[in-house]
């Protein structure tokens, strides 16, 4: 059994308060999901249960951990500037090649491609792609025989194939499954525990909520409490209000009684008296009543954002593109031949494939192609955002070009709309959760006027309850977007067009997509 108990995480900049007072226990067979807004603290909350000395610096935590008899294996969002300089030998040990014939262990670590990790051996962790990254993790820590596995995004970057490796190995884990994911789809197919963590009365006041049950139902639940709490708040205030509305004209009548009544009347003065300090012990009774009324449910806002851009013609040429070759980072591997791709109006195109293939080196080409283009309005989200984001800078700065008091303030307004509080505009870029870096993006997007959106996984760290949002958003820009994603839900509810990324180039693969997710 893992138990966590009274776990409280406070930001060590503004110490606004992330978590209070969370417990929790999880036994063997439990896949929890951590799932919430971007720096509700949940990365933090897997970083203290693993090794509370990775908090240090970002966030000041207390409370205690329970794990005897368990063996935790962790997966971090991301890896230090040490072990992206090991290979990929010396990352993993020798443990894998111990336990390759373990009957328990050897059908996952093939399918995540042990046994061909000769062919990457010598390579370093950072000339991998994002997806290969997260195999090798994957392949390590299940190596290491874990009872338990916390999981940090392990879904960003990786190909539906893998994606599907990753729902068997958290769905056939015999042990404990804690991870955070921000792909609905993931989690629709594997979790069965649910904690929400939430910071409401604008980041004031959080709120923890663990439930046993399936994403779905926990959300399908949550909305049908909401709604009922929200009419009977209603029917509660429409009652008061009548109630109130009588009391008020018995006070004003007793009140101008008195007023009027005959000096010479001392007898009916008195019974007015009395009967004033009746109301007012009824107004007082009613007072206390109030204090037990329904009340209008609170929960976390989801982001209020709109893309706006100035749109594209339905036939205007965005892209003309032909590559006879697609060259590897290191200039001489070749990742993909004679590459075609014709884009035109306000189309939404995702590109997938297979990790490694060369994805997000063509979106680069792409990008680099368009950028000098006058006649369009381009706007980039790469995959890494410290490539495009001042990572010292305050998240005012970076997204604006100008200091210019009128500009910084709409700027403010828009990061409001974001769900940013007055303290996270005052923090460093590199202090922002991913989530919220990625919201930087959608901001100088449209501060932009961006008519055309080059996207290399826009939405690997946003919150699962904003998905929705941000993909009606974009599937409403009235623009073109060229994106390489494996979200699946954004596939099919944001692209018009979807296209694989193989060695002979691009191929169409829109009616596979359309009839799989």
């Amino acid at each position: 059994m893992l138990q966590i108990s009274d776990i409280t995480i406070r930001h060590s900049r503004d110490l606004s308060l992330m978590v209070s007072g969370l417990s929790c226990a999880f036994n063997s067979g439990d896949k929890a999901v951590v799932i919430g807004e971007e720096g509700n603290g949940k990365s933090t909350l897997l970083k203290y249960i693993y090794d509370p000395s990775l908090t240090d610096g970002y966030a000041e935590c207390s409370g205690t951990v329970s794990s005897v008899g368990e063996k935790i294996s962790y997966l971090p969002q991301s890896l230090s500037a040490a072990d992206l300089d090991m290979t990929v030998e010396e990352f993993i040990g020798d443990q894998v090649d111990e336990v390759l014939y373990d009957w328990d262990l050897s059908g996952m670590l093939m399918e995540l491609g042990a046994d061909r990790l000769d062919l990457m051996r010598v390579r370093k962790m950072r000339s991998l792609s994002g997806g290969e990254k997260i195999r090798v993790q994957l392949i390590r820590i299940l190596a290491q025989r874990p009872t338990v596995l916390l999981l940090d995004e392990p879904s960003n970057d990786i190909d539906i194939s893998t994606l599907e490796i990753l729902e068997d190995l958290i769905n056939s884990f015999r042990g404990i499954v804690l991870f955070v994911s921000h792909d609905e789809t993931l989690i629709r197919n594997t979790a069965n525990m649910v904690i929400h963590m939430e910071r409401l009365n604008r980041k004031t006041e959080p709120r923890c909520t663990v439930a046993r049950t399936s994403y779905d139902e926990y959300v399908s639940s949550r909305n049908r409490a909401f709604e009922k709490q929200t009419m009977q708040a209603q029917n509660d205030l429409r009652e008061k209000r009548k109630r109130d509305d009588k009391l008020r004209k018995i006070y004003q009548q007793v009140d101008a009684a008195q007023r009027n009544v005959a000096r010479d009347d001392p007898s009916t003065g008195r019974l007015l008296k009395k009967k004033m300090r009746s109301v007012k012990s009824l107004e007082r009774r009613f007072e206390k009543q109030d204090e037990s009324m329904t009340q209008v449910p609170r929960e976390e806002l989801p982001i209020n954002f709109i893309l706006t851009g100035s749109g594209i013609p339905s036939q205007k040429t965005v892209l003309d593109l032909n590559l006879r070759t697609l060259y590897a980072s290191d200039g001489a591997s070749v990742l993909s031949r004679n590459i075609s791709l014709f884009v035109r109006g306000p189309e939404k195109v995702c590109i997938t494939g297979d990790n490694g293939c060369g994805k997000t080196t063509l979106l680069r080409e792409i990008m680099s192609q368009m950028s000098a283009r006058t006649d369009i309005r381009v706007q980039y989200m790469p995959q890494d955002y410290a490539d495009m984001l001042d990572m010292d800078s305050d998240p005012v700065t970076a997204v604006c070009d100008s200091w210019d008091p009128d500009v910084r303030k709409t700027a403010r307004n828009h990061l409001a709309a974001l769900r940013f509080t007055a303290d996270e505009m005052e923090h460093k870029v590199r202090d922002l959760s991913s989530g919220q870096q990625a919201k930087l993006f959608l901001l100088r997007m449209e501060l932009s006027d961006a008519n055309v959106l080059i996207l290399d996984e826009p939405t690997r760290n946003l919150s699962p309850l904003s998905g929705p949002v941000i993909r009606q958003m974009l599937s409403g820009f009235n623009g073109a977007i060229i994106s390489v994603s494996h979200d699946r839900s954004f596939i099919s509810e944001v692209c018009s067009r979807v296209l694989e990324l193989g060695p002979e180039g691009l191929s169409d693969v829109t009616l596979r997509f359309s009839g799989s997710i």
